[in-house]
């Protein structure tokens, strides 16, 4: 089992500075190229800092590549719609140069409203932008020269330099959040990778039947193991655990509720993202307060032992998979952050390997 971590850089209640928050973020990634873990990611996310605020994940990484050695750097969401396809090849093409072929490429659909109008692009035509841009970009860094001739992306064909060190078969990955964006990283072949929401069997089997499925229907033979995001957090005490990845997961789960309106109506009527509209029935249904209750029960946080049991039992459920921790969020950070990193890196990390 492969283990990654990635960064959501949140400027939490805007307590800190922009620049301390990045510098926390880079310290402690910089920690987990020297500890082996297998990745080192980055979300985009754009005009909301209490939320998340790379605006460019390459660049970030690019950075991370001059302080860093063997972890690949993995754009855990380039949001193709909101960028220039052949931009995204280049620089993609860039980073890996860079970090001596080390370059992950992740890409998303994206889902906040205030994001894609901060863009000026209609939300509800991602689907066919992501769709459109997704070949594109994947043709280009195989290709090394990228063109099209389509609704969204017209280009005339333009060479890449600097060219990627190699295949970035084996080393793309998607986002797939919703049913449909699931089918899709089936049929294009990627590993899907999710941000854990709420119960395994419940919530998130389906779509990775749906895109184990998908990639059989297309490809024949198994899919990728899919990835696995929790936000994590580890202590020795099993109560002070609890306590403080509870309130840390629930402050950062609030924080989603706003950025995406899930509280919202609009979900409902945009083309391509009607599946979210179920956030919204289920706080109507159940209340704000147990929402965030089943959310933050879903990560995977606790003493060491308890970390494994509950990666045990999800193995179980879904077979082989990937982690992605996420160390820093919802006003977790700082030492308290780095101190549940070491426990984690030194007692579950190994185990985790091992399964």
């Amino acid at each position: 089992m492969k283990v990654h971590m990635t960064n959501l850089i949140q400027n939490y209640n805007n307590a800190s500075s922009d620049y301390d928050i990045f510098k926390d973020q880079i310290a402690l990634s910089v920690r987990a190229d020297e500890d082996g873990y297998e990745s080192i990611g980055c979300v985009e996310h754009h005009f909301d800092p209490g939320y998340s605020m790379c605006p460019d994940n390459t660049q970030f990484l690019s950075y991370l590549a001059a302080l860093t050695k063997t972890s690949k750097l993995h754009t855990t969401a380039v949001i193709l719609p909101w960028n220039d396809p052949l931009r995204v090849v280049e620089k993609i093409a860039l980073l890996d140069n860079l970090s001596d072929g080390r370059a992950m490429f992740g890409m998303g659909r994206g889902l906040a409203r205030r994001e894609y109008e901060g863009f000026g692009i209609e939300m509800g035509e991602s689907r066919e932008r992501f769709d459109e841009a997704a070949d594109m970009v994947m043709r280009g860094l195989e290709d090394g020269f990228v063109e099209n001739d389509g609704k969204f992306y017209p280009q005339t064909k333009v060479a890449i330099h600097p060219k990627p060190l190699g295949t970035f078969k084996g080393r793309t990955t998607m986002v797939a959040m919703s049913p449909d964006s699931a089918i899709v990283a089936g049929k294009l072949g990627l590993p899907m990778m999710a941000f854990i929401q709420g119960p395994m069997e419940l919530m998130h089997m389906p779509m990775i039947d749906g895109y184990r499925k998908a990639y059989r229907d297309t490809h024949g033979g198994e899919a990728p193991p899919p990835l696995m995001i929790d936000l994590t957090y580890c202590h020795r005490d099993s109560e002070e655990a609890r306590r403080v990845a509870y309130e840390a997961c629930v402050n950062y789960y609030l924080c989603c509720v706003e950025h995406y309106e899930f509280g919202g109506r609009h979900f409902e009527s945009t083309k391509g993202y009607q599946s979210y509209a179920a956030a919204k029935e289920a706080i109507d249904a159940m209340g704000i307060e147990a929402v965030c209750d089943t959310y933050a029960n879903a990560q995977i946080w606790g003493t060491p032992d308890e970390q494994i049991a509950k990666h045990e039992e999800r193995k179980a459920i879904v077979g082989d998979y990937e982690v992605i921790s996420v160390f820093q969020y919802g006003g977790l950070k700082g030492e308290k952050a780095a101190a549940s990193y070491e426990l984690f890196t030194r007692e579950v990390k190994p185990v985790l390997e091992k399964l």
